[in-house]
């Protein structure tokens, strides 16, 4: 038997699904082609993931819209995860952007879709659905994102393109265009393509991944009048054009630091790597216990690439000045011949220096196995915890840590973990391992895109729209975009527990 059917719609998907037979007739019987008509809506419904005829008809996009006029904020996924469910990842730390191993390399992205020439097999969203516009659609919305699909940082930038593709899949219309491009990682292949976003009318491009990338690609874009929304950390290549997605130290650190005021810690030191984050960090750190009236006492740094910094780290605990002051107090009480001078040396015994810190808490803005690596050297060198506080940033995120006992009790500032650990599952549902730490950001951004299309008339994606001030609700949280191109962001802040986190302090839920 051959059979045709015409292109159908599925409110649940974004794009229109065509199946066809070039061998099928132009006219088919009448009886003939109601039987056909009930067997393609069969087909149809097998298709939606076996959903039922009401469920087909509801379209979950209409619930997203606005009752207030405002801009619409994209939908919250279910918590039904609480924090201690947040999954066990490794993690690897870049200086700008950090990410967790992933145990197998994601399923690579046909270079035709990303500008390539070579034959690779699809992702699974593109295996299973063909995304080809509607009939009769000339608004064609056309969003591009630009990751490192291939080179050393490939593992990342697929991952986060599978994050982008299940934001079209969740709310994007029929008339959403999502365009990957690959920029190798390097700030030329940036360049090329975002030529080619450019070339193909995209109305915005979101990303690339790296502040380097993201210069090389700003002056084109804004010579064509098309807004980025980047996922770099570097604020010198924020603004005129381009916004910003990732965490910034700066906030982080000034949640951190309002968070340890309010319970009573005022005098603050840092560790922080010798490198341009880590410079950040610590003017951070200064600029937010100024505000909040407490002190920075000590900033030390060492090297990333140092196989061992115990040395930096014993210098930081004053360890030999402090452990020289227990000897000469031991010299001093064994020279006395009287009860209460043995009683004292029996105390001394059980010590390793004599002495207060000049600090009640310490900023450690490093992650992965760098933290794992200088965590434990705090202790060793007596600094004692948690009578000092431990503070992170977002490159805490990663609930193994936790397995650490140095790091249990520390604070940092990071978005909601429920939400997170939703899309973390369902990731791993989809592609069969958890996602890099990034997926959320590439998620919020093409939902942000997704929601800004819908503007009447056509997508808007002005700097107005863009720096709306009610802002807008995603796994990450609530953000907004100021004037100059900084996200500002809503951050809980999470202790550390033995493999989990524990939220101590909510995250806000709108904007004052």
């Amino acid at each position: 038997m051959v059979f045709a059917l015409r292109t159908l719609r599925f409110p649940r998907l974004p794009f229109t699904i065509r199946l066809f037979s070039s061998r099928a007739p132009w006219r088919i019987p009448g009886r003939t082609y109601r039987v056909l008509a009930l067997v393609a809506c069969f087909f149809a419904m097998t298709a939606c993931e076996g959903g039922t005829l009401p469920d087909l008809l509801e379209s979950p996009q209409e619930e997203t819209m606005s009752s207030t006029g405002k801009m619409p904020l994209p939908p919250r996924l279910p918590e039904f995860h609480t924090a201690q469910d947040v999954p066990l990842q490794d993690e690897k730390v870049f200086e700008e952007v950090y990410e967790e191993n992933v145990e197998e390399p994601p399923p690579p992205i046909p270079s035709a879709a990303r500008g390539g020439t070579e034959s690779e097999p699809l992702s699974p969203f593109l295996e299973e659905v063909h995304l080809i516009p509607p009939p009769g659609v000339h608004d064609l919305i056309r969003i591009a994102i630009l990751l490192p699909l291939s080179g050393p940082h490939a593992a990342l930038g697929n991952a986060m393109l599978h994050g982008a593709e299940m934001a079209l899949f969740d709310l994007a219309e029929k008339n959403f265009s999502l365009l990957p491009l690959d920029t190798t990682g390097t700030p030329a292949g940036a360049r090329r393509a975002a030529a080619r976003a450019l070339s193909n009318g995209a109305e915005l491009i979101l990303g690339p991944l790296y502040s380097a990338s993201v210069a090389s690609v700003a002056s084109k874009a804004r010579e064509k009048g098309v807004p980025v929304v980047a996922f770099s950390t570097d604020r010198s290549v924020a603004g005129n054009g381009v916004f910003l997605m990732g965490f910034l130290p700066r906030d982080e650190i000034e949640r951190a630091v309002a968070f340890a005021r309010s319970r009573g810690l005022l005098r603050f030191a840092a560790l922080v790597p010798d490198t341009a984050y880590g410079r950040r960090a610590a003017t951070a750190l200064r600029e937010a216990v100024a505000r909040h009236g407490g002190q920075v006492v000590k900033v030390a740094s060492f090297r990333p690439g140092s196989p061992d910094v115990s040395a930096v780290v014993r210098h930081f605990a004053d360890y030999d000045q402090r452990r020289a002051s227990l000897e000469e107090q031991r010299e001093v009480l064994e020279k006395r011949d009287d009860e209460v001078s043995r009683q004292a040396l029996k105390r001394l015994e059980k010590l390793d220096t004599l002495g207060e810190l000049p600090f009640d808490a310490v900023l450690l803005p490093t992650g992965g196995d760098r933290l794992r690596t200088i965590a434990p050297l705090l202790p060793f060198f007596d600094i004692d915890m948690p009578k000092v506080r431990l503070l992170g940033t977002t490159q805490w995120d990663n609930a193994s840590l936790g397995t650490e006992p140095a790091l249990v009790g520390g604070w940092f500032a990071a978005s909601p973990p429920r939400a997170r650990a939703d899309f973390s599952k369902k990731f791993k549902d989809i592609y069969g391992r958890y996602p890099p730490r990034l997926a959320t950001m590439a998620y919020d951004a093409a939902a942000l895109a997704a929601v800004l299309a819908r503007a009447p008339g056509g997508g808007d994606f002005s700097h107005s729209a863009l720096t709306a001030a009610n802002g807008f609700a995603g796994l990450d949280g609530i953000f907004r975009f100021k004037s100059n191109g900084v996200a500002e962001r809503g951050l809980a802040v999470l202790e550390m527990r033995r493999n989990h986190f524990r939220v101590i302090s909510p995250a806000p839920e709108f904007f004052e």
